[in-house]
């Protein structure tokens, strides 16, 4: 769970079936101290009894990425854009997954939920269906024979203004989130994750509850 608003509606979804493990990485982006309290804040909501946060200082020696690495801007917002942003941290996710398993192992968890969108995101690499397929197969390959742990994307074929919707019919806390890559106080309006949020709410219909310091429109034409 980021703390943002994909993870918080996919924790949604967990919890109608299942306990919560909530698992948090800082690792070393620029809005990781607000990303914490929303993770917390998202995680008493949701009940997660068991809860870990990990520190993956590597990132950021590692680099390549406008999150992490401070000399490289976080660029303004582009939606009609095909490529990668610099705000993709390479192979991140794979990370993320890795820790999750093995936590899931030790647990005797099934499931890993995690708040991977495909289609209307920012084209990260590491959001596609079919590398979901390829970790799954390596979490079949690489744990102990009686582990059935398989990683769920309820997420990742819908809309950002379908996941809107989604959170609001399941209640899910969306004012306890943060998605702006910029800021931690105020969102900034104008960075990808920003322009991707507001242009959901706004196609939704719904306002979305926190504050920005500019809200443009960002409905398709």
């Amino acid at each position: 769970m980021s703390g943002g608003m994909d993870s918080c509606v996919t924790a949604a979804i967990a919890a109608r079936d299942y306990d919560i493990a909530a698992l948090h990485a800082s690792y070393g982006q620029r809005t990781e101290t607000r990303e914490l309290q929303c993770f917390h804040a998202l995680a008493d909501h949701f009940g997660a009894v068991n809860r870990m946060v990990v520190q993956l200082d590597y990132f950021s020696k590692i680099g390549g990425s406008s999150l992490t690495d401070s000399r490289m801007p976080v660029l303004e917002a582009d939606l009609h854009s095909t490529a990668i942003p610099n705000t993709y941290v390479p192979f991140r996710n794979a990370h993320f997954l890795s820790i999750a398993t093995s936590w899931a192992e030790v647990l005797g968890a099934t499931k890993i939920f995690i708040g991977a969108v495909f289609e209307d995101s920012s084209g990260y690499p590491d959001c596609r269906p079919e590398y979901y397929d390829a970790m799954n197969a390596v979490i079949r390959a690489g744990t102990r024979p009686e582990t059935n742990i398989t990683i769920e994307t309820p997420l990742i074929y819908l809309k950002k203004s379908d996941i809107v919707k989604r959170g609001v019919e399941l209640d899910a806390p969306l004012n306890q989130t943060w998605s702006c890559y910029r800021d931690s106080d105020t969102a900034c309006g104008n960075c990808d994750s920003c322009a991707l949020r507001l242009r959901a709410f706004q196609e939704a219909g719904f306002d979305d509850p926190i504050a920005y310091a500019k809200r443009p429109e960002y409905l398709r034409i």
